[in-house]
């Protein structure tokens, strides 16, 4: 059986982290969806670089609304947003059938507004009546100006992927803008049925960050400790997701018809060559989770997955864990703080350079 296909049976969607217009033209999303049940794409500056500069599809796009004097800006935003509510026609179908949990298409929010909460509110709200469907997600970094933003559209009814989340600390905040949202949202007497909201916990890049300092102090506990940190905190995120989800502040709000804000495990492809592409894949199988992988994780997925649910796994050994790196010098909350920068840094980069080729091509 499609290994794929075993996953969502097991309660995890599959989404693809990465949009391309010719898998749009030559049906390759469609036969995801159909034949791995694929569940959701996602996109962000980076995916878009690549996708429009070494997609040839898009030239005389870009010349044709460059020639009506379009500035580079309101030129990306014209191919991806053209490109997503393609993908979400797709998607609409699950979308239907699955009550509006799954389905989604994300677009993130300019990586220059990630410092300032009311540029992102606006933007945001831009963004969603562009694209205009009911299975769109506006992508939302997870910075401290980020979580005022999430609240708030939140308590507008717009559908928020909350992105780079490396710390249990920033998760339990971005928990709590969400919650927040949707009350204030009851207040107003407003429906909450149909918002729906993913927490973007990114995973490899947290190991990457890591095991160099752990090589670095060349100790036997600090090599069993290789590789051990980013699943670690995904086990404890997947906890908290537990806790709140059964208490009773969450169920007040479900009553109302909310759904829950699941948690999606991010960049779960592998930087070091060292571990298997797929370590983190198969140890984050849980029910109510998303997965989003890059098409060639998820073609390697598909050949040889062996889905099994792994969490809840032990959370007291997780913490264990947690607490030796602390023991040795490495506080993951501090880690976090460095990788939520140069998150925002790696988007930033490729946004700016995706706009000055783009204005270049224009000319």
């Amino acid at each position: 059986m499609n290994a794929l296909l075993q996953l969502r049976a097991l309660g995890q969607s599959v989404w693809v982290d990465d949009i391309r217009r010719a898998w749009l033209q030559d049906g390759t999303l469609k036969g995801w969806i159909e034949a791995d049940g694929l569940a959701g794409v996602t996109s962000n500056p980076a995916i878009f670089e690549k996708t429009i500069l070494q997609g040839k599809e898009y030239g005389a796009q870009i010349a044709a609304l460059a020639a009506r004097g379009l500035p580079a800006l309101q030129i990306y935003e014209s191919l991806a947003v053209e490109d997503l509510r393609a993908a979400a026609d797709l998607f609409a179908p699950l979308h239907r059938s699955s009550g509006g949990t799954d389905g989604f298409v994300s677009l993130e929010v300019s990586p220059l507004l990630a410092d300032d909460a009311a540029a992102t509110v606006h933007e945001a709200r831009r963004l969603w009546n562009s694209l205009d469907r009911p299975n769109a997600m506006i992508k939302v970094p997870a910075t401290a100006a980020g979580l005022p933003a999430i609240r708030e559209l939140i308590a507008e009814g717009i559908n928020v992927n909350v992105t780079l989340i490396f710390g249990l600390a920033r998760y339990g905040q971005v928990v709590e803008a969400f919650l927040s949202g949707l009350e204030a949202r009851a207040a107003r007497h407003m429906p909450l049925r149909g918002i729906a909201s993913v927490a973007s916990f990114f995973i490899s890049r947290i190991d990457s960050a890591v095991d160099p300092r752990l090589d670095a102090l060349a100790t036997s506990d600090a090599r069993t400790l290789r590789g051990a940190a980013a699943l670690a905190l995904a086990q404890l995120a997947y906890g908290e997701f537990g806790k709140w989800t059964s208490g009773p502040r969450w169920q007040r709000l479900r009553d109302l018809g909310a759904q829950a804000q699941r948690l999606l495990w991010a960049s779960t492809s592998t930087k070091d060559p060292a571990y298997d592409e797929l370590k983190y894949v198969e140890a984050l199988i849980a029910p109510h989770t998303v997965d989003t992988l890059p098409s060639a994780t998820l073609a390697a997925y598909r050949g040889r997955g062996q889905p099994e649910v792994r969490l809840p796994a032990d959370v007291a050994v997780a913490q264990r864990q947690v607490d030796a790196l602390r023991g040795m010098g490495i506080d993951l909350e501090e880690v976090a703080v460095q990788l939520e920068r140069e998150g925002v840094r790696k988007f930033v980069e490729p946004f700016e350079r995706l706009l000055a080729a783009i204005g270049g091509r224009g000319k």
